[in-house]
């Protein structure tokens, strides 16, 4: 046990027994147990394996690389359509917890072994990402925002797309284009 990271059990409300018992059986797997992105994270050789979070309506365990598992048990769950390498189980009782404890240390080491053996998560590159009709008008008539957005990582331009995209009405795709041009030609990611 990492004492950084009691806090965040501590603080529970809601789930805290269900997340101390997530705990426990991540840290039996022989995980290392540090705090990212202000969740406890497991990880092994310094490699990212399971995170635990709380929602609203669940906790979970979130795997890194669960794309890359055997989901035998049918419980992964892709979070939305454009996450592409992470999973996550989602668990809404302490007794299912209990319940579930082998199954849960199972889908452990299988991700410790696929990060042993240096599986990657193949991405989809970003010209398969969809281009708002608004944005490639805007590419195309403005060259210098063409060469700066192609000069972003192909995470930021994923970033980018994604957020145009998300809008539902063309204006609303239009407004956010306009906010951030300058953005884009200063270099930067959506949350840059």
């Amino acid at each position: 046990m990492n004492p950084k990271v009691d806090w965040y059990f501590e603080k529970a409300k809601k789930w805290q027994e269900e997340l101390i018992k997530l705990r426990t059986i991540a840290l039996d797997c022989g995980l290392n147990e540090e705090l990212k992105w202000g969740c406890p994270c497991y990880t092994h050789k310094g490699n990212n394996i399971v995170l635990i979070h709380a929602f609203k309506d669940y906790c979970a365990y979130l795997f890194f690389k669960g794309a890359l598992l055997k989901d035998t048990k049918g419980i992964l769950v892709q979070q939305t359509e454009n996450v592409q390498a992470a999973r996550q189980i989602r668990l809404t009782n302490i007794r299912d917890i209990i319940d579930m404890e082998p199954v849960l240390k199972a889908y452990i080491h299988q991700a410790i072994e696929v990060e042993k053996a240096g599986l990657k998560v193949t991405f989809k590159k970003t010209k398969e990402f969809n281009m708002p009709a608004e944005f490639e008008v805007k590419l195309k008539k403005m060259p210098a925002l063409k060469k700066a957005f192609c000069a972003l990582t192909p995470g930021r331009q994923r970033g980018y797309l994604l957020y145009f995209s998300s809008a539902k009405q063309s204006k609303t795709r239009e407004d956010r284009i306009e906010k951030y041009m300058k953005q884009i030609l200063d270099g930067r990611g959506l949350d840059d």
